[in-house]
């Protein structure tokens, strides 16, 4: 498997923190030295492991904060 190359150019928060302490973070990360992007995804507390995620761009993100606002949080249970 070939080494992935990452670079946490921003984080702007975590969503929640699992009993291991590993945190589900949003970040804006570059991959393989490619233009940095949106990026959700749990990392280990030293963010040398992570699991598998989402990464959005810009108009993606866009997209999501317009679903997101029409949301109704009492319409879907935790």
């Amino acid at each position: 498997m070939a080494d992935i190359k990452f670079d946490i150019v921003k984080s702007f928060g975590v969503i929640s923190e699992g009993k291991d302490g590993w945190k589900k973070e949003v970040n804006l990360v570059s991959w393989n030295g490619r233009k940095p992007k949106l990026d959700i995804r749990e990392w280990d507390e030293n963010h040398e492991k992570m699991s598998k995620g989402i990464t959005l761009t810009a108009s993606e993100v866009a997209e999501l904060k317009k679903i997101l606002a029409g949301l109704d949080e009492d319409s879907f249970e935790e």
